[in-house]
């Protein structure tokens, strides 16, 4: 059977299994404009939200690149004013999203521009609690607990990565004990994303390379979460056969806009699975890799993912099963599908010369002890309890010495 067959039959949701099918409440919050040049309606869609004096955040990064100088120049253009943040740090913490706040609170904004990768429009988020809600982001921690409107936001991710574009949560980090926070509100998500692949050949290739494998993680976790439903498994599906379809793609021709295009999209579309199903163990696992050793997200969560999918196939061997089909691999059952997916992805991490075990990615030995605290770690992490076979500490300890 050929592929294209195979991916549009699979759209229909007689494919998605049975337990699938249950109860949820969907409701797409974010407007989105994609395509080449789009950052050009930057300034009209500011004055369709009825803004005049616009707080950009962003990275310093970005300032450098030049995509932050042409967004100022595209609001002030339109008649609009423009205050730039552009002190956002990678993993913001929440003292990144009080300086933010304070540096905005003199400034008579009426609304925020994300501008960057996940970092970026995290700290817009957590910024536009504190200046509409007051107290810290620590109250904020979980869902729903803003009681006060908050400012309308534009999300234009430079990435492909993160999808925070596509969803009304912010992950910050504890500045003094470095667990991530995740807060979320209707009201803090995006109210349209701007999605250009233009602003993303800029990115240098290990840039592109940990932020694709992060989208990946997300496609394939979400897909199988035990929150998942109809909705998320639809975005979850389409993400993964863009991204994987495209990730090799982009590694090897930059500047293609097309194979750009597709990855934004697809980050977009796993986004919006995380927003209806959350993730699993492997995110879990990544946050006290990054927490204890400083590695980066994507890296973090990549080298993980294959050893979760092995561990999950007592539960989702199936819907792996889906998912290599989505990609155009081997369709096998059971243990096979599991493995195919697993060590397929395996494959994108070779290709993009990121590192396959924890030795590799923290560049020295790592003691049992360090095994068990960051196990200990894992099992207070939200997004393990999503998973679809039951964690725990023994659990994730496994985990990390399987990935050793």
């Amino acid at each position: 059977m050929s592929r294209s067959v195979l991916s549009g039959s699979s759209h229909n949701t007689m494919n998605l299994p049975p337990d699938a099918l249950v109860s949820f409440d969907f409701h797409q919050r974010t407007r989105l404009v994609f395509g080449a040049g789009m950052l050009e309606q930057l300034g009209t869609i500011a004055r369709e939200l009825q803004a005049t004096n616009v707080l950009l955040v962003t990275d310093a990064g970005l300032r450098v690149a030049g995509h932050c100088d042409r967004a100022e120049r595209i609001l002030t253009t339109a008649g609009l004013g423009c205050v730039i943040y552009d002190h956002v740090t990678e993993n913001p913490t929440s003292a990144d999203v009080e300086r933010c706040a304070q540096f905005a609170r003199s400034q008579k904004i009426d609304l925020i521009v994300g501008l960057g990768g996940g970092s970026s429009m995290d700290c817009a988020k957590g910024a536009n609690f504190l200046l509409t809600n007051g107290g810290r982001i620590h109250d904020y921690r979980g869902v729903g607990k803003a009681s006060l409107p908050m400012l309308p936001m534009i999300g234009i991710p430079t990435t492909s990565g993160t999808g925070s574009e596509a969803q009304s949560f912010a992950v910050i980090a504890d500045s003094e004990t470095h667990v991530k926070m995740a807060c979320g509100d209707p009201k803090a998500a995006f109210r349209v994303a701007i999605l250009d692949p233009e602003l993303t050949t800029t990115m240098p290739r290990s840039v592109t390379a940990a932020t694709g494998i992060d989208a990946m993680t997300h496609a394939i976790e979400s897909f199988v979460t035990t929150k998942r439903n109809a909705i998320s498994q639809m975005f979850a599906r389409q993400a993964w056969e863009l991204l994987s379809e495209s990730f090799s793609r982009v590694l090897l021709r930059p500047d293609d806009l097309d194979a750009r295009g597709r990855m934004q999209l697809g980050a977009f579309l796993a986004g919006a699975a995380i927003e209806n199903s959350m993730l699993g163990a492997a995110h879990a696992t990544a946050n006290p890799l990054t927490a204890r050793f400083g590695v980066t997200h994507g890296v973090a969560v990549g080298l993980m993912l294959p050893h979760v999918i092995r561990w999950n196939s007592v539960t989702s061997a199936d819907l792996y099963r889906r998912l290599n089909i989505a990609a155009g691999w081997d369709d096998v059952s059971g243990d096979e599908a599991s493995e195919t997916l697993a060590t397929g992805f395996s494959e994108f991490l070779r290709l993009a010369d990121l590192p396959t075990t924890l030795t590799q990615a923290v560049d020295q030995s790592i003691s049992s002890t360090d095994l068990e605290e960051m196990a200990a770690d894992a099992v207070k992490q939200w997004t393990g309890t999503f998973n679809p076979r039951t964690m725990n500490a023994e659990s994730f300890l496994q985990l990390y010495q399987r990935a050793v």
